[in-house]
């Protein structure tokens, strides 16, 4: 014989489990503390900025290397200064922080106008070269390219 027990004689049944409108509370609660936490985060500071851009732009230029020795044929990395933005090959350009001070020394012959600068990275390794300075927070990042080997190196500078 089955017998059966009711939740009158289990004191503990009416406890068990949540409701589904206790559920979508603790779900609206947890989702405004996200968005608090969020717009509470303060925003990077121009150092890390610095040599995140600094980081980045050297990843561009050793890909670009990588792809002119891949395809055998010339790749150009162009950074123009005054939209604040970079580009290699085909790409669409990548923006830079307008927290951030940027600068290109390259050869003139690799100059496309006062403030657009290329370096041109050719099939065998090798490039124009180059030097591009990003300054924020009091530091300087100085991202070269050597003409002979095409060799891209990052070098913090403390003004």
């Amino acid at each position: 014989m089955i017998s059966r027990v009711s939740r009158a004689t289990r004191p503990h049944a009416a406890a068990a489990g949540f409701t589904l409108l206790e559920m979508m509370i603790v779900l609206v609660i947890i989702g405004l503390a996200t968005l608090l936490i969020g717009l509470g985060r303060t925003p990077l500071s121009p150092t890390t900025e610095g040599r995140a851009a600094a980081q980045t732009i050297s990843g561009a230029l050793r890909a670009a290397r990588s792809e002119a020795v891949m395809t055998d044929r010339p790749v150009y990395f162009v950074l123009d200064t005054a939209q604040r933005s970079y580009r290699w090959g085909q790409r669409a350009p990548q923006p830079l922080s307008p927290n951030l001070a940027v600068a290109m020394l390259t050869s003139t012959d690799q100059q496309i106008a006062v403030q657009v600068g290329r370096i041109r990275f050719d099939p065998d390794g090798g490039s124009t070269g180059g030097r591009i300075a990003i300054a924020g927070g009091g530091r300087v990042w100085q991202v070269g390219i050597d003409w002979i080997s095409g060799r891209v190196s990052v070098v913090e500078k403390k003004p």
